[in-house]
């Protein structure tokens, strides 16, 4: 099936192009998700972890997506034919699960592709204390917030933020902090199975939101972020290059 971002243009016609060269694909048991990285993030939240999606990027990086769209803004055709012989690597990408406690003192359970962030809500700098691999930092930190980010998600907040850029075959998990004052922590890579917790000093006069692959929520006062048990299916074709695709999108000027 076709899932495409109908406000964008580049998607419309990639969509018309691919239904002209193979008009078989909206039978397709994979999921083709026609637009940038954000609005597949929203469709894998929408339609569900139990599926397999194949991202065709319309956007401007396109760094969970493949790189369909040739000079002339038409579908190239080797692209397409790769796409209908099955030349398509599917890989489990790992979760990370977030743990949410609210002011309220409600909770709730939500999975992440790319990341779960903490930041400020107001023009006051957040206050955080954190503890990463089951030791708790001995100051508090003061800064914008913190980003916790799985290999593919690395490359997005993260990496802007300052954050290493992860390869996905790499099992790991990104800590960057936002524009951190005190102390200077530096970005740092996490094994996988670390469990960083994060409870927030002063909810009342300094609040603070968590935002799930751009999912956002307010007045959280701790969240513990953790590997998922569960995977997401994702395909590339099967000559797909992360480390070219890494140099390429982000190193490249």
């Amino acid at each position: 099936m076709i899932r495409a971002d109908e406000r964008n243009p580049v998607a419309r016609a990639l969509v018309a192009g691919l239904r002209s060269a193979w008009p078989e694909i909206d039978a397709a048991e994979v999921v083709y998700v026609i637009g940038g990285d954000g609005f597949f993030l929203a469709s894998v939240h929408e339609l569900g972890f139990d599926r397999s999606y194949v991202g065709l990027n319309a956007g401007r990086l396109g760094f969970l997506l493949n790189d369909v769209v040739g000079p002339d803004g038409a579908p190239r055709t080797d692209v397409v034919e790769r796409l209908r012989a099955g030349a398509v690597r599917v890989r489990d990408l790992p979760l990370l699960e977030a743990r949410v406690r609210r002011a309220d003192g409600s909770e709730q359970v939500e999975l992440a592709v790319n990341d779960v962030y903490l930041e400020r809500m107001t023009g006051q700098t957040a206050r955080l204390s954190l503890w990463l691999g089951g030791e708790r930092m001995d100051s508090v930190l003061v800064a914008d917030g913190i980003i916790f980010a799985t290999p593919v998600g690395s490359t997005g907040y993260s990496f802007s933020a300052g954050g290493p850029a992860l390869d996905p075959r790499v099992a790991a998990l990104a800590v960057t902090p936002i524009c951190a004052h005190t102390p200077r922590l530096p970005p740092l890579v996490l094994p996988a199975t670390a469990r960083p917790r994060v409870e927030v000093v002063h909810p009342e006069r300094r609040p603070v939101r968590v935002v799930i692959d751009g999912r956002a929520t307010d007045h959280v006062v701790a969240v513990e972020v953790t590997t998922a048990a569960r995977c997401v299916r994702v395909g590339w074709l099967d000559n797909h290059d992360f480390t070219r695709c890494l140099v390429d999108k982000l190193l490249r000027p």
